[in-house]
């Protein structure tokens, strides 16, 4: 049986892709505007993996579809796998109020349909945050959920699924909502998605079992015994834990390798002076408001945005990795004991990038392609069942 054939649009760096590379299928194209995330795309996925996928580095609404399928020799109906994520911002839960509604963004979700449409691929996986299930987005998913039915396609579970990365061996708490459909002339009898997770919430009070979620201290090198002996009284006070439960939980932690020798991911963002010596003062685990200064924007009371300037905990799954990743002003993104933000690599690792997988751009640019990704991890959780539970039965 030759390898099943899968597309990615609005594909960024490449994590979707990725995944589907790991779960077996040939990919034969990639759509994605950004330049930077294009030449990632072209020197990871097609001349380091040798796959054939040919990267379309332009705008998506002027892309010829009929061209494009022609390009590719696909005839409507024999693609097996369409994914994608539209670009989230128009969506995503920090826009206040009802702002992003009319994002133009908003109607790149319904755009992917067009390709649904002419390419009638036998399944499509859409990828975007959460805020996608807003009351101000619903004409949008609304609109392509209808489309969907319309064209003959089985939405699971009738709509959205939230999942979380961490449920899935990714150490980053990163929640999602996924779209299933399914071509109505595909089985589906017996088919169960999103699969059941394969790591479970930790019982710190407990020995911890083999499937707990993976901690953001797996991405980390293993610091000095010194910053351990500290950790130790910290979580006592942070998390009103007793010496004992801490000392264990500790010498449960499991960290990663040393970061690679030239490696060009391995930097972090250049801090001004000033915001070094706060980040001197800031304890393992710490936040920003157990400093005696305040910062600007919170001043007057504000108490919004906790996690900014705050260090990243080693016992649980990360934080969100966002495009800000590289800039502790972004959320809790310091280092777990150095004195500077978390390096991109450390970034790219939360994301489940491996490590030989290089971001082309500068630093905002690399941060921004990390922070966009699907976790490796998870697309290839998600997408295995369906190529062996679905794609690859006899219908």
């Amino acid at each position: 049986m030759s390898k099943l054939t899968a597309i990615d649009l609005f594909a960024g760096a490449g994590g979707f892709s990725l995944a589907a590379h790991e779960a077996g299928f040939n990919l034969l194209a990639a759509v994605e505007f950004d330049d930077h995330a294009a030449n990632t795309y072209q020197e990871n996925i097609v001349k380091r993996l040798k796959t054939s996928a040919r990267v379309y580095a332009q705008d998506i609404n002027q892309l010829d579809i009929m061209s494009f399928m022609s390009e590719l020799g696909l005839s409507s109906g024999e693609l097996d796998l369409l994914l994608g994520g539209p670009p989230c911002q128009g969506f995503s839960t920090h826009r206040i109020k009802n702002s992003g509604g009319n994002d133009p963004r908003n109607r790149l979700l319904v755009k992917y349909f067009d390709f649904v449409e002419h390419l009638r691929p036998k399944v499509f996986l859409v990828e975007n945050v959460p805020g996608l299930l807003w009351p101000r987005h619903e004409k949008h998913l609304n609109k392509f959920l209808k489309l969907a039915r319309e064209h003959r396609y089985r939405v699971i579970s009738d709509g959205p699924l939230i999942i979380n990365a961490r449920d899935y061996g990714v150490p980053q708490n990163r929640r999602r909502a996924f779209i299933l459909a399914v071509r109505d002339d595909i089985a589906i009898d017996g088919f169960m998605w999103p699969p059941i997770p394969s790591h479970v919430k930790p019982d710190f009070d407990k020995p911890l079992a083999k499937n707990v979620w993976k901690s953001a201290s797996t991405v980390f090198e293993k610091p000095p015994k010194k910053v351990l002996n500290k950790l130790i009284p910290r979580m006592q006070k942070v998390l009103d834990w007793d010496k004992d439960k801490s000392t264990r939980v500790i010498e449960s932690l499991t960290f990663g390798a040393p970061l690679p020798d030239g490696d060009w991911c391995n930097r972090h963002m250049v801090h001004k002076p000033f915001m070094v010596e706060r980040f001197k003062d800031t304890e393992l685990m710490g936040s920003r408001d157990e400093h005696p200064y305040t910062l600007k924007c919170h001043e007057n009371g504000y108490a919004g945005h906790k996690d900014v300037y705050g260090r990243m905990f080693f016992h649980t799954p990360s934080n969100t990795i966002t495009t800000g990743c590289h800039n502790p002003s972004k959320g809790r993104f310091l280092h777990p004991w150095e004195n500077h933000g978390i390096t991109l690599r450390h970034a790219a690792r939360l994301q489940t990038f491996p490590d030989e997988f290089q971001f082309i751009g500068g630093v905002m640019a690399a941060s921004r392609q990390i922070g966009n990704a699907v976790p490796v991890l998870l697309g290839k959780a998600l997408i295995t069942p369906i190529k062996e539970s679905l794609l690859s039965r006899k219908q």
